[in-house]
């Protein structure tokens, strides 16, 4: 019979004038993985802040090993083996592992000068690291170390306190196929030895293939509880939703015309030794793949002239381009929405109005001075036309969501003359709701044939989205599938340099 290790009943939050959670109720079992979904906005951050004791409830019981909480502290919640890897990860990279392990709680050594008992830290992170299967030791610096590694790093300090409970944040977001297929290990290992994991991610496929039971919120409510046999895409999309979407891909209006942007013989700074051939046409969607490190951020940030052109021609509509800086870029109607809207597309402290008008202030300006009446109707203007989701355009754009953030780095390109928009992973982090709105917008440029190329590592969201898939590996292109081509197994294939016979195209 399964032991119950925690419960959360009834529990409601609110604040003024919202209701973050409303009469949630919440079980974890030992030795399970629960996954935990809905949108941007659901209630699982909340949820997982009171779980954690950094706010408390409003009303509800907390439950663990059967003795009841009106709430819980950060120190009573470590206490009681609950421990978080958040998306973010909170390392210090000057530090090595062990230091970072059991920061906060160095075991101290010496007479009246004590000094932290280094080889001792080491001795007892060694074997956590062990367990984990880490490929690194206690006494390497964080800052030399890759994403995935960082957060083995995470999970052994949870380790470390004999966590029994493990949360982890969209802990894939930024992980290649590889890693996440290796971290997906360490949770079963977690799981065999009676450690409970709540994973909360956006990617259903990953959903699917770790939990045993997952609970559904939307607007603050648990709508939906699936056993690991009910699990499929259709039914969790349509419980975070409340309503069935339709096939991510949506046919272009008409077939793509020739012209738009052609890349021959492309050089850049990351590999110098290597040539981009490309063209994609007017109003087409054109996904590029590849893993991580093939070169696709680069070929991104050299169309754009942040990253130095070493040689080669780009076109667009026959005519060669010469592009020495993002400004040369967007002269010519080449924009980026980038990779991390947050460090490279917003300023997140200034309101929506001042990110849209960001890159055009010119055409705002009156002398030195900014015309803030046009630029506030421009704003309000693109607000309405994608829907963005705020209460007036002079909020900040911190506030929003993901996906209205996302939005907004769009808007401030759309409130120009776009030409090509190249969407370096452009879902990422955003729900399945907001997804399908920002594929709909890629969808409406591409039939005013608008060229866009994009980028992603979701290979849901390449096979679903595009009208047509290059891949890219080790700095250049491998190959071009048709939509007759599309598979999981052929973007693979070329990923990592095969080639994509005949008889393996997808039915």
């Amino acid at each position: 019979m399964a032991e119950t290790l925690l419960e959360l009943s009834g529990i409601t939050k609110t604040y003024p004038g919202v209701t973050a959670l409303d009469n949630v109720t919440l079980r974890v079992e030992r030795g399970e993985v629960l996954g935990l979904i809905g949108e941007n906005g659901a209630g699982k951050s909340t949820m997982m802040k009171i779980l954690g004791g950094v706010t408390s409830p409003s009303a509800g019981k907390i439950r663990i090993d059967g003795h009841e909480h009106d709430h819980l502290t950060v120190a009573a919640a470590t206490r009681a083996g609950i421990a978080f890897v958040h998306q973010e990860l909170n390392l210090f990279e000057n530090l090595d592992v062990a230091a970072n392990v059991f920061i906060g709680r160095e075991k101290l050594v010496g007479g009246p000068l004590k000094l932290v008992d280094n080889s001792g830290l080491r001795a007892r992170v060694a074997p956590l690291l062990k367990r984990l299967g880490a490929d690194f030791g206690p006494e390497t610096l964080v800052e030399n170390l890759s994403i995935a590694q960082r957060q083995m790093v995470e999970i052994a300090k949870a380790l470390s306190i004999d966590a029994r409970v493990i949360i982890m944040d969209e802990p894939t977001s930024s992980l290649t196929l590889t890693e996440t297929e290796r971290l997906l290990q360490v949770i079963a290992d977690l799981k065999a030895h009676g450690i409970a994991v709540i994973y909360i991610s956006h990617r259903l496929g990953e959903v699917m293939t770790c939990a045993d039971r997952v609970v559904v919120l939307r607007d603050g409510h648990a709508v939906g509880e699936l056993a690991r046999a009910e699990l499929n895409h259709a039914i969790m999309i349509r419980l975070m939703i409340g309503r069935d979407l339709k096939s991510l891909y949506i046919p272009p209006k008409q077939p793509a015309r020739a012209g738009g942007c052609d890349i021959s013989g492309l050089v850049t700074t990351a590999f110098p030794d290597r040539q981009i051939d490309l063209s994609v046409r007017h109003g087409e969607i054109l996904g590029l793949a590849g893993l991580v490190g093939a070169g696709r951020t680069s070929l991104a940030r050299a169309v754009f002239g942040i990253d130095k052109v070493l040689g080669g021609n780009i076109r667009l509509d026959g005519k060669t381009v010469r592009i020495g800086n993002p400004r040369d870029a967007i002269r010519r109607g080449i924009y980026l929405i980038p990779e991390d809207r947050k460090k490279s597309g917003l300023v997140l402290e200034f309101p929506i109005r001042e990110n849209i008008s960001l890159a055009s202030l010119l055409t705002h300006a009156k002398g030195w001075l900014v015309n803030r009446g046009a630029e506030g109707r421009i704003a309000r203007e693109q607000a309405v036309s994608l829907s963005i989701k705020a209460p007036n355009v002079e909020t900040q754009v911190i506030t929003l969501s993901g996906g209205n953030q996302q939005k907004v780095v769009l808007a401030k390109w759309l409130s120009m003359q776009p030409r090509v928009v190249i969407f370096d992973e452009p879902t990422r982090g955003i729900d399945v709701g907001a997804k399908a709105e920002i594929y709909a917008l890629m969808r409406g440029l591409a039939d005013r044939g608008v060229t866009i190329l994009m980028i992603s590592s979701d290979m849901e969201e390449v096979i679903g989205v595009s009208d047509r898939v290059a891949v890219m590996h080790e700095g250049r292109v491998s190959g071009m599938l048709e939509r007759d081509q599309f598979s999981e197994y052929n973007v693979l294939r070329l990923a990592i340099g095969q080639t994509v016979e005949p008889a393996e195209v997808a039915a």
